[in-house]
C-alpha cells in the first residue's frame, strides 16, 4: 500500500442526491475522552488527527453535539474552520449527556430545535449539511421528532435528514414525512442483522453507514480474520472495512480513531480489492 493513502481511492457516493462524499470518512467520537466524555488526553494531536483526515481526501466527518458533551464539535471547528468547501459534516441529535456519562434520550420537539441550533453554533455553519435522528429500534414511533426535523430543514437550517439506529417499520414511517438521506445502525463483517435493511436502503439511494464498522468497543476479533490479512498483507481491521466497502455500494464507512497512524491504515483499507473467494471467506464470518 502506498505511504501516503488516498480516501479517493474506495470511490465516491452522491449523499441526498446532492452532497458528493468519499465512501471512506472519519467518526470523530474517539476524539473525546474515556467513555466519550470529557476532553481527549492529547488536544494536539486530536486536532492533528482531524487535518491529517482532510489532508488525505477525507470529506464526510461523523459528529455530534453530545460527543463530550460539546468538545468534539468545538475540536472540528477549531482543527478545520474555515471549513473546506467539499467537506461534508454530519452530525446527530436525540440524546443527551448525565452527569454520570450516560446517554439519555431527547427527542422532545423543543430538544431537537435546542440541538440544532448549539450544533449550528458550536460548529460555526449557517446549515447543517446532515442531521441524523438518533432513535431505537424499539423506540416505536418517530414521527414527532422526525417531523420536528423536517420543519427545521424546510427552515433552511438541514441539507439533508437520516435517522441512526432504527428499524425498518421507522425508516418507512420518517419517508412519508421527508426525504431520508442516510441510514446509520450497526453493522460489520461479523454484526448482520440489518442485512435485509441495507439492501433495502441501497435499492433506494440511501446512504448506509455502519456504527461500529470495527466492532466498536469490542474490536472485531477472529483468527479467520487474521488468516486473510496476513495473506493480503494488510491488517485486520483493513479487512474488515473493505468487506464493508465490498458489500454495498451504499455504504459509507466511519471508522473512528484518535490517532494518526491508524487514521492513515483505515483510509488505506480502500486500496484493498477482495476477490470471490476472499469474499466468501469472510461472508462466513457472519454471527
Amino acid at each position: 500500500m502506498t505511504s501516503k493513502p488516498s480516501a479517493g481511492t474506495a470511490g465516491d457516493f452522491l449523499l441526498g442526491g446532492d452532497l458528493p462524499v468519499r465512501r471512506i470518512g472519519y467518526g470523530a467520537m474517539q476524539l473525546a475522552g474515556p467513555g466519550v466524555f470529557g476532553p481527549p488526553a492529547d488536544t494536539g494531536e486530536a486536532i492533528a488527527v482531524l487535518r491529517r483526515a482532510v489532508e488525505l481526501g477525507v470529506n464526510h466527518i461523523d459528529t455530534a453535539d453530545f460527543y463530550g458533551p460539546y468538545v468534539v464539535n468545538e475540536l472540528i471547528r477549531e482543527a478545520l474552520h474555515p471549513y473546506p468547501e467539499d467537506l461534508v459534516l454530519v452530525t446527530k441529535v436525540g440524546a443527551r449527556r448525565d452527569a454520570e456519562g450516560g446517554w439519555p434520550f431527547a427527542l422532545a420537539p423543543d430538544d431537537l430545535r435546542t440541538a440544532v441550533h448549539e450544533n449550528l453554533r458550536r460548529l460555526g455553519v449557517d446549515r447543517l449539511d446532515l442531521v441524523n435522528l438518533r432513535v431505537g429500534d424499539d423506540h416505536g414511533s418517530i414521527a414527532e421528532p422526525f417531523a420536528a426535523l423536517a420543519e427545521l430543514r424546510e427552515q433552511g437550517l438541514i441539507r439533508h435528514l437520516g435517522i441512526s439506529n432504527m428499524n425498518a417499520g421507522q425508516l418507512a414511517e420518517a419517508r412519508g414525512i421527508a426525504p431520508v438521506a442516510c441510514v446509520q445502525n450497526h453493522y460489520n463483517l461479523v454484526h448482520r442483522a440489518d442485512d435485509a435493511l441495507l439492501d433495502a436502503c441501497s435499492a433506494a439511494g440511501i446512504a448506509f453507514v455502519p456504527f461500529f464498522p470495527l466492532g466498536g468497543f469490542t474490536p472485531l476479533h477472529d483468527e479467520r480474520l487474521g488468516a486473510v490479512a496476513t495473506r493480503l498483507g494488510a491488517t485486520p481491521m483493513q479487512v474488515a472495512l473493505a468487506w464493508l466497502l465490498a458489500r454495498s455500494p451504499s455504504i459509507l464507512v466511519i471508522p473512528g480513531t484518535s490517532s494518526r497512524g491508524h487514521l492513515d491504515e483505515n483510509v488505506a483499507a480502500g486500496e484493498l480489492r477482495l476477490d470471490p473467494g476472499t469474499l466468501a471467506e469472510l461472508d462466513a464470518m457472519a454471527g
